[in-house]
């Protein structure tokens, strides 16, 4: 059919047929599909990827409305996995959205083969679920991409990608540098910044966000500010990242 033979037809201009035809077989799961993630699956879905494993046991709050893609008011307190779905199933209606609604921790991660993926996506906001899906796929033998800390910043132009162990600044990457040398991980790939986090004032909504993750077994110790633009280009970095890997463009990148 004509409409899905051109609705790629822009991208295979720069990567081929033979390239796209690994897109499209590819199966790449994606943790957390919130403000990092949601763009992650998003142009993952635009790029061809034949299918996508999203995990995520949170529903879309007015909070959410700032910052992730799949956030609008008539989405308030649907299942984010559902919604994501949907979303891609809208742009290609050929790609296979298989949903996890649960969060990954240790305590579950026997449940999940990772080696049946192409590339996993770390969008995780838990550092020991972090951790532990580092640890795992590297287990597995499987190529793993990690989102360091999006909140409080505001210059989406400060963002990298590097080895975490040559990153600098990020608290986050800070503590996930600390823990996986303690595990004997010695290379993870992430996208940081190394702009200085932004002080915040915590208002009643950020409070109650807080006391919710904690009900749901998610503690967090505070609520970062964000903005549209930040957590976005993470995203769009990170799912560019994966189409390099899968593509030609991955062996020219490593050069």
């Amino acid at each position: 059919m004509k409409e899905m033979s051109s609705r790629f037809s822009r991208t295979e201009m720069l990567f081929g047929k033979e390239n796209m035809e690994k897109l499209r077989n590819a199966r790449i799961a994606v943790f957390g599909v919130g403000g990092v993630g949601g763009y992650v699956v998003e142009a993952l879905a635009r790029s061809g990827v034949g299918a996508i494993d999203v995990f995520d046991d949170d529903t879309v709050s007015p909070t959410n409305l700032n910052r992730q893609i799949i956030a609008v008011t008539d989405a308030i307190g649907r299942e984010k996995t559902e919604l994501i779905r949907e979303r891609a199933t809208a742009i290609n209606p050929e790609i296979k959205i298989t949903e996890h609604k649960c969060f990954y921790m240790p305590y579950n991660a026997d449940a999940f083969d990772l080696s049946k993926y192409s590339y996993i996506v770390d969008a995780i906001d838990t550092v020991t679920a972090k951790i532990e899906l580092a640890v795992r796929a590297e287990e597995a033998g499987v190529p793993i991409i990690s989102s360091m800390g999006t909140g409080n910043k505001i210059e989406a132009s400060m963002l990298e990608t590097a080895d975490i162990y040559e990153t600098s600044v990020c608290p986050l990457a800070r503590v996930m540098r600390r823990e996986l040398k303690k595990r004997g991980i010695k290379s993870l790939k992430v996208v940081y910044s190394k702009e200085k986090p932004i002080s915040v004032h915590i208002n009643e909504d950020a409070a109650q966000e807080k006391n919710g993750a904690e009900r749901n077994g998610m503690p967090k110790k505070s609520i970062p500010g964000s903005t549209a633009f930040v957590p976005a280009a993470a995203g769009l970095i990170i799912a560019g990242e994966v189409v390099k890997a899968i593509t030609w463009l991955h062996g020219e990148a490593g050069k």
